[in-house]
């Protein structure tokens, strides 16, 4: 420890003090019998007699505040259900437990056993037989009257974000609520969750950079996977038809309020089923799961309010640019006529992107940010979605869908290419783009190549950022926000060279 403050040399000393009477500051258990919610429960309604009668509770938790009188003190400890004083006189537990009590901070754990009983203030207590220090916290917490607002501190120490500011502890739990809900909808539907791998060969299922490792035993790179896509075909290939899996996804990216290069998605395939079928199936999971969360079909996100009830808008990307970003239809038509359109609202673009990039990249600037509520926005083109099955009618464009709310996209999704010719021809375009020097083309994979020639059925597939979901229902400003640890960039550290910012994050819009 380089950065001891005076309040830690003083429990420092504390520390020492008690090893020399024989006290284990760090036990390594304590039976409890009750959680504090539970107490809370269970003896609120009590009267006095009831109370009298009850029987002693051992309960255990963080100091989280100390009042001292003499030969009679209170505290309040709380535990992840919630909060109890409890009352500890000299008297009832003994002078050792008592100097013992009088030697604790707050951040101090502690285990008590007693009794329940109301104070003359009415509040529900426990008055203390038994107390026991069940961990010495060295490092004073956050003040309570400023808490920690340090938004870097915050997202570097989490671990103190959760004890000083409550409402983040609830962020995370209702993400839990979230990811179990959409399990649940998925398993009713006969959905089967699988696993596949993390590291990978190849890397595919999406168009990002890949992260880089290496397996010394085998002597190969690995790479960490950008998307299961491809492995969960192969599932469906096998006879699996409704497959998801909840998994980590890793792009080599900058950071942004809506990007973590480390990101959670659900990501999950039916088979014989298309993409209409699966806008059907997306309505109704995010109704579920925001009226299981949030009690209403009624979101509540940074000052909009988001209904959830279906049917959805559904604009393709052109009409989207047309109604929403302000263009005319003769303004998609060629490269040209986009470019001119970028120019004069001062969308910067690369000269030597062609229609497709350019389409997309007006919507991204001109559209996304009007989607806000749930809108699906349909027919992509098809040089930019290369594993997905072209319509039949114009194959210029694929049945492709990506679901944008409050400006953000949180889902993506297409009837699945399962034509193994056509996808070798489009797996080839792509490794020319990549030979070209585009990093996020995608690789040719030939075992999913070889995996398509056994058959795929007619099957759709969907990922839904669960980060960004998360966002959306909790009110969540910041992916940072709803991601326990999230990526920064190394701690500054005395001695480092001035002017280099290393506790700041690289963030791109």
């Amino acid at each position: 420890m380089d950065d001891i403050t005076p309040f830690m040399r003083e429990r420092l000393a504390k520390l020492d003090e008690l090893a020399g009477e024989g006290i284990d500051p760090f036990p390594s258990a304590f039976p409890v019998s009750h959680l504090i919610g539970d107490v809370i429960a269970a003896f609120s309604p009590s009267d006095e007699a009831t109370l009298a009668a009850a029987p002693a509770v051992a309960v255990a938790g963080r100091v989280v505040s100390l009042r001292g009188h003499g030969k009679a003190s209170f505290a309040h400890l709380r535990d992840r259900t919630g909060r109890i004083q409890i009352y500890v006189r000299l008297d009832a537990v003994g002078e050792r437990a008592y100097g013992l009590f009088k030697r604790l901070d707050v951040g101090d754990f502690v285990g008590v056993r007693g009794r329940p009983f109301r104070t003359r203030t009415g509040e529900l207590s426990v008055h203390v037989a038994e107390l026991t220090l069940l961990s010495k916290s060295l490092r004073p917490l956050p003040d309570k009257w400023h808490g920690l607002s340090d938004v870097e501190v915050r997202y570097r120490q989490r671990y103190v974000d959760l004890i000083a500011n409550p409402a983040v502890a609830e962020v995370f739990r209702r993400r839990a609520r979230i990811v179990a809900e959409m399990r649940r909808f998925l398993d009713a539907r006969g959905f089967l969750e699988v696993e596949t791998p993390m590291m990978q060969s190849i890397p595919g299922g999406a168009t990002a950079r890949p992260f880089v490792t290496h397996h010394n035993a085998l002597g190969m790179d690995l790479f960490l996977r950008i998307a299961p896509e491809l492995y969960l075909k192969r599932c469906v290939v096998g006879g699996l038809d409704r497959v998801y899996e909840i998994n980590r996804n890793f792009r080599n990216e900058g950071l942004s309020t809506q990007h973590n290069p480390e990101f959670t998605m659900l990501e999950f395939y039916q088979a014989y089923a298309d993409y209409r079928d699966l806008m059907v199936l997306t309505e109704e999971l995010l109704l579920h799961v925001v009226q299981a969360i949030c009690g209403s079909d009624r979101v509540a996100y940074q000052g909009q309010e988001l209904r959830f009830v279906p049917p959805w808008p559904r604009l393709s990307v052109e009409e989207a640019l047309v109604r929403l970003g302000g263009l005319r239809a003769e303004d998609l038509r060629t490269a040209e006529t986009l470019r001119a359109a970028a120019a004069a609202r001062n969308v910067p673009v690369n000269p030597g992107w062609g229609w497709a990039k350019l389409l997309m990249e007006l919507f991204e600037a001109l559209g996304e940010a009007h989607c806000v509520q749930p809108t699906f926005i349909t027919d992509f083109p098809a040089e930019l979605s290369p594993l997905a099955k072209a319509r039949p009618d114009d194959p210029r464009y694929v049945q492709r869908f990506e679901l944008y709310i409050a400006g953000m996209e949180v889902a993506n999704a297409y009837s699945e290419l399962n034509d193994p010719r056509e996808q070798r021809r489009r797996f080839e375009a792509q490794a020319r783009a990549r030979e070209a020097g585009d990093e996020e083309a995608q690789y040719l994979d030939e075992d999913f190549l070889r995996a398509l020639e056994y058959g795929l059925p007619p099957t759709a597939g969907e990922g839904i950022g669960i980060d960004r979901l998360v966002m959306l229902l909790t009110d969540s400003a910041s992916i940072r926000d709803v991601i326990l640890f999230p990526l920064l960039r190394p701690e500054a550290r005395p001695g480092d060279p001035a002017g280099e910012p290393a506790a700041s994050s690289a963030v791109r819009e």
